[in-house]
């Protein structure tokens, strides 16, 4: 096992916030297995009590301690940031924000205010907002429903059939079943970016209140995840049924795990560290912008 220590101004380091929560800790594996290091420090949650970890991904053997500060500790986490910056550099220090739907505007506005670059992977809060208040900072930033290379491809071929072919399905009904593990808040980013493309598809009045969202053990197994993900998993099912009934489209995607989602994470990262040393002004970025740049490995 390899232990990351500091590195020169090359290097590429990453405030992975939101550990140890699952989502989090894999993204942070991700990125130690793609050649990213972690900042020795990183936010946490109000209610989780500082600590130490160590950050191990088996399939690298790399390993990295990160002292984890409570998001309330802003003083000491702001600290941190600016001693990161000056010791590997104002453009090599990026954020990965794993956190909670609640914490999602706040913590971007913290980034904006210290100038720290970052992938948002957290769904939830007010998303106008969000994306209002980056961009509108002229600020760095990759801001996505979702991280997963095949299901970003996914979204984007709906968007431009649902461009291509407006009201092809009309008067067809639109039904959406999501199953994740019990402790995600929130609907479904992902459910919410393809039910877009499919309501502009159709001429259903569905609204993402209508989304059948599974957070339960149980009926998470019956709908077909596999029992030994119930800590993690995404399962979506769209339909499209014709007025009379006779005609039904079914449209599927189904992850176990969080692997998927965490190596699009990483490679978010290193697609938005090339940005900052390009481009004089920064911008929100989607998972599509990473993918059409062949940046997803």
């Amino acid at each position: 096992m390899s232990s990351d220590g500091e590195g020169d101004k090359s290097d590429v380091y990453v405030m992975v916030n939101g550990m140890p929560g699952p989502m989090a800790t894999a993204a942070a594996e991700a990125c130690l297995r793609k050649g990213l290091k972690l900042a020795p420090t990183a936010m946490t949650g109000p209610d989780v009590p500082a600590m130490t970890i160590t950050v191990y991904d088996p399939i690298s053997e790399r390993a990295s301690d990160v002292k984890l500060v409570p998001s309330t500790a802003t003083e000491e986490l702001e600290a941190a940031i600016e001693g990161l910056k000056s010791a590997c550099g104002e453009k090599n220090l990026l954020a990965v924000d794993y956190t909670h739907p609640s914490a999602v505007n706040g913590n971007a506005l913290f980034y904006v205010k210290n100038k720290l670059p970052f992938v948002m992977g957290t769904t939830g809060g007010d998303r106008e907002k969000l994306i209002a208040d980056v961009d509108g900072a002229n600020h760095f930033a990759v801001i996505a429903p979702n991280m997963a290379k095949q299901i970003v491809a996914l979204q984007a071929g709906l968007e431009d059939l649902a461009k291509k072919y407006p009201g092809a399905f009309a008067s067809y009904k639109l039904a959406c079943v999501e199953s994740h593990q019990k402790t995600k808040a929130d609907t479904s980013g992902t459910a919410k970016a393809v039910i877009d493309s499919l309501k502009e598809l159709s001429d259903d009045e569905f609204t993402y209140d209508d989304i059948d969202m599974i957070r339960d053990d149980q009926a998470s197994i019956e709908f077909g995840v596999p029992e030994d993900y119930m800590t993690g998993h995404a399962f979506h099912t769209y339909t499209l049924t014709s007025a009379d009934g006779t005609v039904n489209f079914q449209l599927q995607h189904n992850v176990a795990g969080r692997t998927i989602y965490a190596e699009g994470t990483a490679d978010a990262v290193k697609f938005l560290a090339k940005k900052l040393q390009k481009e004089s002004t920064g911008k929100v970025y989607t998972m599509i912008n990473v993918l059409e740049e062949g940046a997803l490995e």
